[in-house]
C-alpha cells in the first residue's frame, strides 16, 4: 500500500456506475481490511454469498438498497448500516428506481500463521 492509499478519500469523487452490473470501487485494501464503494443502478445486485471467517459492514451512502442478512431483508438508506458477521449469508440489491451507493468495510481473511 502506498502513501496515497493510507490517507483521506473523496467518496463522492470515487462514485462510478457500470451499465451491466454493480460497480465495486476499491478505496483501500490493507492486510487487515477492505474498504469499497458498491455503486448500483436500479435492479443491480450483489449475489447472496457467505464468508466463513470474515465480517462485512454495509453503510448506506446514497439512495436506498435492500440488504439480506441470513433469511431477513431490510432496506437501508444514507446513514443506516447492516452487519454481516462471519458465516451469515448476505447480499445487497438496489430495488429502488434511483442509483444507490453503499460503503462496504470487510475484515480480511485471518492468516493461518
Amino acid at each position: 500500500m502506498d502513501a496515497q492509499d493510507a490517507g483521506w478519500k473523496s467518496l463522492s469523487a470515487a462514485i462510478a456506475f457500470g451499465e451491466e452490473k454493480l460497480k465495486k470501487v476499491s478505496l483501500t485494501e490493507t492486510p487487515r481490511m477492505l474498504f469499497d464503494l458498491y455503486c448500483l443502478l436500479p435492479g443491480q445486485s450483489q449475489k447472496v454469498h457467505v464468508h466463513a471467517h470474515t465480517d462485512k459492514v454495509y453503510v448506506g451512502f446514497q439512495g436506498e438498497v435492500l440488504v439480506q442478512l441470513g433469511s431477513a431483508s431490510q432496506r437501508i438508506t444514507a446513514g443506516q448500516a447492516a452487519v454481516a458477521v462471519a458465516g451469515v449469508p448476505h447480499g445487497v440489491t438496489n430495488v429502488s428506481s434511483e442509483p444507490a451507493v453503499v460503503l462496504v468495510f470487510q475484515a480480511r481473511e485471518p492468516s493461518a500463521a
